[in-house]
């Protein structure tokens, strides 16, 4: 094995704001951050070809896509550390694994922070600084090494969500293909020259959608669970200087969901489903990652430019593109992944008079006129020219991003790219395109540097850049969701194969690109109706922040939740990146070990406010099959501010609690056989003046009832009001009250 190039990989936290702040990706205006199921993460990939010092570096994030704001702010950042030619807008790739359970608002762009209500600088700030830090790391450990590829078929992960605009497509090339997506994951392997795993990056294609318009938790979704299973699999710490990181990136899954095969995401199963398919993505990429033995020798090079895609020419024809409209079938949303707050189904095309059909026309003017009334302060053209209508074809227009002033809405000006590690080419994608259109660009690229020893093709979505859906034109021509949400016109496909060839061309011929172009600086154009947080509130003044509200019960086995309310804080106040607000301890002897923390899956951080500024903190342990048996508790960190603006970090800590198999001999039964409900006080067994209880429960006629015993205790005292009576219990007991009032221990 030859050492023929310097690798380095490294990951950082890019979580952004838990609580009130709107996710991306379903554009569901009531669909606001409210805690973290498991955070967010940027993985950064640098490899450099030794002899020429050419390197290349790639960024996947477990955010929605990138964007033009956070791709220039990041190159501008790099440069301030390395200079402006080590790491620059040509050689850095920057993409999302497309969660759609992230927080928004890092767009400079109004289209996608509409229902956001505009730009957010802290989240912007958190994905920035995350990814140069992710960089700087793999930077930092860059050391000889090779790369590994191997590839594999993912079984049952995802289906095609829009068929009928798939099989629009001519037989003949479907008939080349087994099925109507993509099912291979293409993965590399990163291994140092002392043998040493560094880490993998692996491309296949399907929405991370499983957790639905309804979730209000941030998480990575299917992509960013695979990555978890792989990472904690190989013993990743996110806090070491060098630690394995597993990144999860997509590909051309514009028509690809996991949600066909089990409807809309209704809260219930939806980390189940997440579950599902992020194992399977997982286990694929565990066997390809154990098996790969094919190294990737070969030159590190690449190619960039910007481009106007709202008006490039087919050569050859008289085909362009447009600028960016939106058609009414967008505003159904993809209905396999949400329903339509409007009552729309997609495939609404354009009539011959170019109108909206008119059983769905109602539908359509009321949200037009809900974009108006979030667009108040652009301005639209009145009537569009015949010249653009026809040209989007079979797209009924709601509104034209691409037309608005004094700033479009949406990008025009976007960066294409393609890197070439060795025999694997990748190719950068602005947006989000379906399975065919994907075959057709990947295939093209492929076929002009088959003679240059390129063997494999990726295409990287959701990179650099976002600016709808790339669509074929016979799959636009239907109008489904992903046609409506094509911006540029049913050439917009063919316009992206067209000018991503001209750099392929430019590579396999050793030719340098230059582009006049540059994308719109909107960074001091920026606006919100966001509110921060003025002050945190005590419930009352003698309770601290971080003291519980509802305690954790004494006892609980393998396969229960753990939970515990405490009076918290706003978590805007500190994103705690790289940190947490959450930890699971175990008691070791006399010290309490964090095992968990809001990284993994199997804790839920939940903030929710209480009256005006008062915040209550839920922290659920789904406590894992495997737990071993002992005493545990549960920890949130917070940091509350004060009316002056001074913020200051608070901790909290349940009561303790037994996991494990002699949890049940902690319980005391009880059964009422008196005429009458008896009320239960317990309190503690040395506890002679009985002046407050631990507890009490009423218990009705006829009913049973078990009450643990907490961690610490060894009896307790119980006083029966009714009967009026007091014994003292251990663990195991089995009370009765009888119809004359008894306190009988059954044995």
């Amino acid at each position: 094995m030859s050492d023929n190039y310097l690798i380095g990989t490294g990951i950082y936290d890019v979580t952004g704001p838990a609580a009130e702040l709107g996710m991306m990706g379903m554009a569901c205006i009531d669909q606001k951050t409210e805690g973290i199921e498991s955070r967010l993460f940027a993985r950064a990939f640098i490899v450099c070809d030794q002899p020429s010092n050419t390197r290349v570096a790639i960024v996947c994030a477990d955010i929605w896509s990138c964007t033009q704001a956070v791709k220039m702010e990041v190159i501008k950042r790099l440069g301030q550390i390395y200079g402006n030619w080590l790491y620059s807008v040509d050689n850095v790739l920057l993409c999302g694994t497309h969660t759609h359970s992230g927080p928004g608002g890092y767009s400079h762009y109004a289209l996608y922070n509409l229902t956001i209500l505009g730009f957010d600088a802290q989240n912007f700030e958190c994905i920035v600084n995350g990814i140069v830090e992710s960089i700087k790391r793999a930077h930092d450990t860059l050391s000889s090494g090779s790369i590994f590829i191997n590839r594999g078929i993912v079984e049952e992960c995802g289906c095609n969500r829009s068929p009928v605009a798939y099989d629009n497509n001519p037989e003949q090339e479907r008939i080349r293909y087994q099925s109507n997506t993509d099912q291979e994951m293409l993965l590399i392997k990163f291994v140092k020259s002392n043998g040493k795993s560094i880490g993998c990056m692996n491309w296949y294609p399907i929405h991370p959608t499983n957790r639905g318009n309804k979730n209000r938790l941030i998480t990575g979704d299917n992509k960013g669970y695979a990555s978890y299973l792989f990472e904690d699999a190989m013993g990743t710490n996110i806090l070491e200087k060098e630690t394995f990181v597993a990144a999860f990136a997509n590909s051309n899954c514009g028509d690809v969901s996991g949600n066909v095969m089990y409807g809309v995401p209704d809260l219930v199963h939806d980390f189940i489903h997440m579950q599902e398919f992020g194992s399977k993505q997982f286990a694929t990429a565990k066997g390809l990652f154990d098996s790969a033995s094919e190294q990737v020798v070969g030159a590190v090079d690449y190619r960039h430019t910007h481009v106007d895609m709202s008006n490039v020419l087919i050569e050859g024809t008289t085909n362009r593109t447009y600028a960016a409209t939106l058609g009414a079938s967008m505003l159904a949303g993809s209905t396999e992944d949400s329903a339509s707050d409007f009552g729309l189904t997609e495939g609404i095309r354009r009539t011959s008079t170019g109108d909206y059909p008119p059983e769905t026309r109602q539908g359509i003017l009321q949200a037009v006129s809900l974009l108006s009334g979030l667009l108040s302060d652009l301005k639209f053209p009145g009537t569009l020219d015949a010249e653009l209508t026809n040209g989007q074809g079979s797209k009924p227009i709601v509104f034209a991003p691409g037309l608005c002033t004094p700033i479009p809405l949406s990008p025009k000006v976007l960066p294409l790219q393609i890197l070439r590690i060795g025999s694997l080419i990748l190719t950068a994608i602005p947006g989000e395109i379906t399975t065919m259109a994907g075959r057709r660009i990947r295939e093209t690229i492929l076929k002009i540097l088959e003679n240059s020893r390129v063997k494999y093709a990726a295409l990287a979505t959701y990179a650099n850049a976002y600016a709808g859906y790339i669509t074929t034109n016979e799959e636009y021509d239907t109008q489904n969701y992903e046609g409506a949400s094509t911006h540029f016109g049913p050439y917009t496909w063919k316009a992206y194969e067209q000018e991503l060839s001209k750099l392929a061309e430019a590579m396999r011929d050793r030719r340098s690109v230059s582009s006049e172009l540059i994308p719109m600086d909107l960074s001091g154009k920026q606006v919100t109706l966001q509110t921060g947080v003025v002050a945190d509130t005590q419930p009352q003044p003698w309770i601290p922040f971080g003291a519980i509200e509802t305690d954790v019960d004494s006892s609980y086995g393998a396969g229960e939740s753990a939970s515990a309310v405490f009076w918290g804080a706003h978590p805007k106040n500190n994103l705690r990146t790289q940190g947490t607000f959450v930890e699971v301890q175990r008691k070791d002897g006399d010290t309490w070990t964090p095992i968990y923390t809001d990284r993994e899956p199997c804790t839920v951080y939940q903030w929710r406010r209480d009256f005006i500024a008062n915040s209550k903190i839920t922290i659920t342990w789904n406590i894992p099959a495997d737990t071993k048996p002992g005493e545990y508790r549960l920890c949130h960190y917070g940091d509350a501010k004060d009316g002056s603006g001074k913020i200051q970090s608070y901790v909290g800590a349940s009561s303790s609690f037994r996991v494990g198999a002699d949890s049940s001999s902690r319980d005391i039964a009880f059964s009422n056989s008196y005429a009458e409900q008896v009320e239960l006080w317990f309190y503690h067994q040395n506890d002679t003046l009985k002046w407050f209880a631990y507890s009490n429960y009423i218990l009705k006629s006829k009913e049973k009832y078990t009450w643990h015993l907490p961690c610490g205790w060894d009896k307790v005292q119980v006083r029966f009001t009714g009967p009026g009576k007091w014994r003292t219990l251990s663990g195991g007991d089995s009370i009765n009250i009888t119809a004359n009032g008894d306190i009988d221990n059954v044995v």
